[in-house]
Parts: C-alpha cells; sequence; structure tokens
C-alpha cells in the first residue's frame, strides 16, 4: 500500500495554516473587547442613516452606506432589523433605522458615527462628472428598560401613516406604520417595520428613548468639560471617512490616517480594519481630529 506522504503534508499544513489565522482572529477579537470598556460598549445598536444635501446622489449614497453595514452585521453574525426605511424621491433613501443585536454592537459601531464622505463619477449625471457626496451615520446604544429616562405623555405627538418602500404584502394597505414627535426637543422618530401600530410604537419609543439618553449624557459631559477643561469629543457632526472612486481609488479615515486602496472591498462590509484602528488610538489617546485636506 503506497502512502501519499506528499498529499498529507499538504492537509497538515493547511489545517495548521487555518488553525492559526483562527487564532490569529481570536487573540485581535480579544484584544478589541479589552478597548470596549464603556458603559453600553456590550450593548445592542441603534443606526439611523440621513443623507447631506445633494438629492438623488446623496440619497444614493445613503443607500450605499445602508448596504455596507447589513454586509458588516452579516459578517459579524449579529442579527439587524430594518425598523424605518424612507425611500429617496428617485433612487436611494431619504432616511434608514436599524436594530443591531449582538455583543459589542454599540461599542464597534460607534467608530462609524459621524459624516461620510464619496467622491466618484456620478451615475446620474448625463456628463459623467466628478461628484462629491454626503451622509450622515448616528450610532446609539439600545437601552434596557430600566434605564431613567422619562418620556411625559404631553410632550409626545404620535401620527399614523401607511409604510412605503418595498416590504410585506401590507406595506400601503394600512396606516399601521408610527411616528412620534418629542416636542421639546423636536426629535422625530418613525417605525413602519411591523404590521401591527402597537409593536411600531414599541419600536419607535425605544429609539426615542436611547436619543433623548444620548442628549442627557453628552449634556453632563459638557458640564463636566468645562469644569476640568478637558478637550471635548469628536462630535457625531464631524466628517470622519472618505470614499474615494475616481480619479483614484481609496477608503481613508481621517481621524485615524488608516487607509484602504480597496474601496469595493470596504463598501461590500470589510470594516473590521477602520474599527480596529479608531478603537486602539481611541483607548491610546492618540485619536485625531477629522482632517480632508490631504485626499483633494
Amino acid at each position: 500500500m503506497l502512502i501519499d506522504w506528499a498529499g498529507q503534508g499538504e492537509d497538515v499544513a493547511g489545517e495548521l495554516s487555518s488553525g492559526i489565522e483562527e487564532f490569529a482572529g481570536l487573540v485581535e477579537g480579544g484584544e478589541i473587547k479589552k478597548m470596549l470598556g464603556g458603559e453600553h460598549d456590550r450593548r445592542n445598536a441603534i443606526i439611523t442613516i440621513h443623507p447631506g444635501a445633494g438629492g438623488t446622489e446623496s440619497q444614493d449614497w445613503a443607500e450605499m452606506l445602508m448596504r455596507m453595514y447589513l454586509r458588516w452585521i452579516e459578517r459579524r453574525g449579529f442579527r439587524r432589523e430594518v425598523i424605518d426605511y424612507q425611500p429617496g424621491d428617485e433612487a436611494g433613501l431619504k432616511s434608514a433605522t436599524i436594530t443591531v443585536a449582538g455583543e459589542f454592537a454599540f461599542g464597534l459601531l460607534s467608530a462609524e458615527a459621524g459624516v461620510h464622505r464619496l467622491v466618484r463619477i456620478s451615475p446620474f449625471d448625463s456628463a459623467a462628472r466628478r461628484h462629491t457626496s454626503f451622509a450622515s451615520v448616528y450610532v446609539w446604544p439600545e437601552l434596557p428598560e430600566d434605564v431613567d429616562v422619562v418620556i411625559d405623555e404631553k410632550d409626545i405627538r404620535i401620527d399614523t401613516f401607511r409604510s412605503s418602500g418595498a416590504g410585506g404584502q401590507h406595506v400601503n394597505v394600512t396606516d399601521s406604520a408610527i411616528r412620534i414627535t418629542h416636542l421639546p426637543t423636536g426629535i422625530v422618530v418613525s417605525c413602519q417595520n411591523e404590521r401591527s401600530q402597537h409593536r411600531n410604537k414599541d419600536s419607535a419609543m425605544r429609539v426615542l428613548k436611547a436619543r433623548l439618553f444620548d442628549i442627557k449624557m453628552k449634556e453632563q459631559q459638557s458640564k463636566l468639560d468645562q469644569i476640568g477643561g478637558t478637550k471635548k469629543e469628536i462630535a457625531f457632526g464631524s466628517q470622519i471617512r472618505s470614499y474615494v472612486l475616481h480619479p483614484y481609488q481609496m477608503v481613508k479615515d481621517h481621524r485615524t490616517k488608516f487607509e484602504i486602496g480597496d474601496p469595493t472591498r470596504v463598501l461590500d462590509g470589510d470594516l473590521d480594519p477602520f474599527i480596529k484602528a479608531y478603537l486602539m488610538q481611541k483607548a491610546s489617546g492618540t485619536l485625531g481630529q477629522p482632517s480632508v485636506e490631504d485626499d483633494e
């Protein structure tokens, strides 16, 4: 009987390589978790995406971002639910809200909060000119029921409307979608994913609760900064990353200076290198302020 030693060697080498990659992934995952020690980092996350000015261009870019995050969520093995989706006039979206369930979902996705910039040859421009589009990503932790956020019924207005966009058989048939306006702050949240008004209201209230809690925490931090003279953290409104598809190809984070020359890979959900770079620099206190001067 002949023994294929060469073939067995290849199998062992393949298993060894696979084992090393798996071990490296576990080590890296452990390192990242060590950096996620914030009060709410372990919690589920709520993401909302809004296009900037620019009509169809920005609305299409916002939908590209939504697809990117859905792919990343799938890669991570997290669960997600699109609880609100407002389609754009011609393409893309006007607003989308996604809940993400998984360990450290908020801690990881908090690295994505801010303004994202796209540079490309517009598919909507007959003259094939270069366009720059913006979209904002907001991230909040999904809070447990016992968190102290009091919402007075007289401070909210609840409207019902028919769901829009792709959905189940009840979309555009019943007025089950819910829009809640918090009158003191002007915050508006909506949910149209469920067929029942009651369930949509519960989902919308969870989002409103998270947003009001975020405002409360920011106000407290601002007071501490004023007392201690500390530097404020980067705000959600800061431009954090550029995705350049023309005249060259690159994705660059303006806070960490980390960049990748393959936008397709990033837009397909490979965000972990950017998240890791952000968390490492944040933990070491070396995180920089966003600046786009070096990629114009």
